[in-house]
């Protein structure tokens, strides 16, 4: 019998190996236009938070790449970030920072805390008018904390360049993630944390691809991003994967990368000029109607609620009074369920519905959103 011998570079190939989540940067619910950076928020790419606090100022959105770009980079799409105000001088405890949060219990077969610990192979490609040294780190925050800086340089301005940075469990150190207290729990907690820096105060620069206990994300050879409202930030086909070697981009497909993104966050948007149903509930008293909603698939944890910002937007629909406006914004009634992904939402329109009936929560011609939200 003859043997049939697989194809060279297929060892790794296995589905689902990207530990990222929209890497290819597809998926923006919340908004694919430039919206300012804010310390510790989400608001463009899914699953992407940027951390900043400068004297300057950066936005981050969506950008549709030329086929030339598409045929470079493998990806339709990446993530541009612009310095929009800038800080000439990054103070000691100054910093600005992207990241993705990765779920622990999708990180078990790292075998961190074993001496079985997996090495970590990340690639992507870049582009930025702005050359020099920047920072990718790891951060693992369970059992004990510990940080990785690894340097890694733009050589041409407005060039896609890639690059393929392997995170060792070892670096500097052979015992830190290979002991006890390298543990990644087996829970929906953050396991790791991936990022890139643009600016970092010296608090946060330590010794390149060394492991350590010190908030050290980058060296001191980190550029400064905001040094100049005229630098940009381009980043796409971000993957991170077990193994020694960086595979292809892992392409999947638009429904399944938006629905892993909504196990994190889940949008619900009206168009404008239209009365979009939030749900058919019962009127608990003459000015509170709640609704149950299904989410799908099961959030994190529990999530919060986020709304568009006017109250009048949203209203409560009877037979008998019609569209009646809200005064207050919407909010979930109760804790929410991540068991049954059930959760109630609660829309008030003071004494013009009646109680015991059955209403409809809904848009009131407006564009809105209702967004719950379960990230790190």
């Amino acid at each position: 019998m003859v043997q049939q011998v697989p194809p060279t570079g297929l060892s790794n190939n296995r589905p689902f190996r990207n530990k990222i989540i929209n890497g290819d940067f597809n998926i923006f619910q919340r908004s694919s236009s430039a919206v300012t950076a804010g310390n510790s928020t989400y608001t463009t790419a899914d699953r992407w938070r940027t951390h900043i606090s400068t004297d300057g100022a950066m936005t981050t959105e969506q950008e549709s790449l030329s086929l030339a770009d598409q045929a470079t980079t493998g990806s339709q799409k990446a993530w541009e970030i612009k310095c929009t105000s800038t800080d000439s001088s990054i103070a000691s405890n100054q910093y600005a920072f992207v990241l993705q949060s990765i779920e622990a219990q999708s990180l078990q077969d790292l075998l961190y805390g074993t001496s079985s610990a997996k090495t970590l192979t990340c690639s992507f490609w870049v582009k930025s008018s702005l050359t020099g040294t920047y920072g990718l780190f790891v951060y693992k925050g369970d059992t004990t904390s510990y940080f990785l800086p690894i340097e890694f340089s733009i050589s041409s301005a407005d060039t896609w360049e890639k690059k393929i940075i392997e995170i060792s469990p070892t670096a500097g150190s052979t015992t830190l993630i290979t002991s006890s207290g390298g543990v990644i729990n087996n829970d929906n907690g953050e396991g790791l944390a991936i990022g890139i820096c643009l600016a970092m105060g010296s608090n946060y620069q330590g010794t390149n691809n060394t492991w350590t206990t010190s908030s050290h994300y980058t060296t001191s050879n980190q550029a400064n991003f905001l040094s100049n409202t005229s630098n940009n930030f381009y980043i796409t086909s971000f993957q991170v994967e077990v193994g020694d070697d960086a595979t292809e981009f892992e392409v999947l497909p638009h429904d399944v990368q938006l629905e892993r993104c909504r196990r994190y966050c889940q949008q619900h948007t009206s168009a404008s000029g239209d009365y979009y149903g939030y749900g058919v509930g019962h009127a608990a008293s003459g000015d509170l109607n709640i609704c149950h909603m299904q989410l799908y698939p099961n959030m994190r944890a529990a999530p919060t609620l986020e709304t568009s910002s006017t109250a009048g937007d949203f209203a409560i629909y009877s037979q008998n009074s019609g569209v009646d406006a809200c005064d207050a914004l919407p909010t979930i009634n109760g804790t929410g369920d991540t068991g049954s992904g059930g959760v109630r939402l609660q829309f008030t329109a003071t004494g013009d519905i009646t109680a015991d009936n059955i209403h409809e929560n809904l848009s009131n011609n407006a564009v809105t959103f209702i967004r719950f939200v379960a990230e790190f």
